[in-house]
């Protein structure tokens, strides 16, 4: 059985539903959900029947019960979860007129950062993901950025989507400089078009010429309702945006993510080699299957993304059969 580990943050979105009126006024109401992009990428690939662990540390306190008790329900594993006494970090997100979420965090002493790296994965785990807070936050950062390595080095799949949050990033700089130094282990890059841009400026800005230069294999750009290009060194595909009445776009990014990597792990391309030798086709497939995920989640309040069944009972119901290759093995046992 092939198993996937995402690494990094488990977090509580507190949740805004109408902007802060200008010349005071009442607040609005707060909504906490549990969240972070690790974790909501784990739910994801869990939902939808992956073997799935999430590997970061985990509060003890109230916050953190929940956590470990959602990642459970959604099948993900918590055996590399590790507990400690510090606090769950917060989220505070806005949602904007657009559904747009705005985000500022208070991640100062807490849990998540003070992550350990773990004993080493077993055989089984063939890919392995990052991203998010966790590989700016030291000093967790740095034990996922060895750990990041180590997996390539075990010729394990390495995906990272840096999910970019300017707000905890004290030295802009040295971030794109480290960033562009994980190339070379990488297999993909899933990014946002405002990440890529972002990437890109500066004295230390690198693009994704330079990555897949540098080795990566496959680089997915989402560009919300302009959909998700995915390049390689040998072409450029593309799929539209699945339509979606938009609650909010929280944890979009991440079931493109989750989606993505149960495409491949559905299909049996989870290994360096598998990912590197897709064609064109095979990943606007990947592309198409990766949006369908996100935009139930984003037809949902915060981070909620869809469970294998409601995925199944659009491959039956549909007459256009939007997955082919895809739904003829769905509701086969793993």
């Amino acid at each position: 059985m092939r198993e996937i580990v995402v690494c990094g943050e488990a977090l509580v979105d507190v949740v805004a539903q109408a902007s802060i009126p200008a010349g005071g006024g009442s607040l609005p109401a707060l909504q906490p959900a549990l969240g972070g992009g690790p974790f909501n990428v784990a739910i994801t690939l869990g939902r939808l029947g992956s073997a799935v662990s999430l590997c970061t540390a985990v509060s003890t306190d109230t916050y953190g019960d929940a956590i470990v008790g959602a990642l459970q329900a959604a099948g993900v594993g918590t055996n590399l979860v590790q507990r400690r006494a510090e606090p769950t970090s917060l989220a505070l997100a806005t949602i904007g007129a657009d559904g747009g979420a705005h985000y500022s965090f208070y991640v100062e002493g807490t849990a998540d950062r003070q992550v350990l790296a773990p004993e080493p994965f077993a055989q089984t785990v063939a890919a392995v993901c990052f991203g998010t807070l966790s590989m700016v936050l030291e000093p967790g950062a740095s034990v996922y950025e060895s750990l990041l390595r180590r997996c390539h080095a075990e010729g394990r799949s390495v995906i990272v989507d840096p999910n970019i949050r300017p707000a905890v990033i004290d030295d802009e700089d040295g971030y794109r400089r480290r960033f562009a130094s994980w190339m070379d282990a990488v297999d993909i890059v899933k990014l946002s078009d405002e990440d890529a841009a972002w990437l890109a400026r500066g004295p230390h800005g690198t693009t994704p010429d330079e990555w897949l230069e540098a080795g990566v294999s496959a680089i997915i750009t989402t560009a919300g309702a302009d959909g998700i290009a995915v390049r390689t060194a040998r072409s450029t595909v593309s799929a539209p945006a699945r339509r979606a009445e938009v609650a909010d776009t929280i944890g979009a990014g991440d079931s493109v993510v989750g989606g993505l990597l149960r495409y491949l792990d559905r299909t049996g391309a989870l290994s360096p080699a598998a990912i590197a030798a897709l064609g064109p086709e095979q990943w606007r497939s990947a592309a198409e299957f990766a949006g369908h995920v996100a935009a139930i989640t984003v037809a949902r309040p915060g981070a909620d993304p869809p469970w294998a069944s409601e995925l199944a009972s659009d491959y039956v119901d549909s007459q256009q059969h939007p997955y082919p290759d895809l739904r003829s093995t769905w509701l086969k046992p793993e």
